[in-house]
């Protein structure tokens, strides 16, 4: 794994900030694996992806869904969440099926390895603020 960048949240404005510096890393049809503990803010960090994607809306957490999709002018925006499923292998083939076209793929406590991510998204609580770190999973596969 390689690192792209790492940043320190201390606001919801860092978080925003940190949606529009990482789009542009991330290519059509990649898919970000998010991970952090309960309340790291995964979830606020796909709306403001969403956001500067250009969607309007309202986005939530797919916890009990398991897979929203948001449209955006680029294309579908996909957020799963598999922190309920004991074996989220069984959700692949529905995951798979909604990445068909879609600009992003987000995935909240999914294992980069085993979903094939090309990037992780580290969301760290450290005392009163966040650190974020952005890997790219497999670099020089592009």
């Amino acid at each position: 794994m390689r690192q792209l960048l790492a940043r320190t949240l201390r606001s919801l404005e860092d978080t925003r900030a940190l949606a529009r510096e990482v789009l542009p890393l991330l290519p059509p049809g990649a898919l970000v694996v998010l991970e952090g503990p309960l309340g790291a803010g995964k979830t606020t960090f796909v709306g403001f992806l969403a956001q500067a994607l250009g969607f309007q809306g309202r986005v939530t957490s797919p916890t009990y869904t398991l897979i929203h999709t948001y449209p955006t002018p680029e294309g579908p925006l996909v957020h799963a969440d598999l922190y309920r499923l004991k074996d989220p292998t069984l959700l692949l083939p529905q995951l798979e099926a909604a990445q068909e076209g879609a600009r992003l793929t987000l995935v909240e406590w999914g294992d980069p390895e085993a979903l094939g991510a090309d990037f992780l998204l580290r969301l760290l609580p450290e005392g009163g603020v966040r650190r974020a770190e952005l890997w790219q999973v497999h670099p020089g596969q592009e």
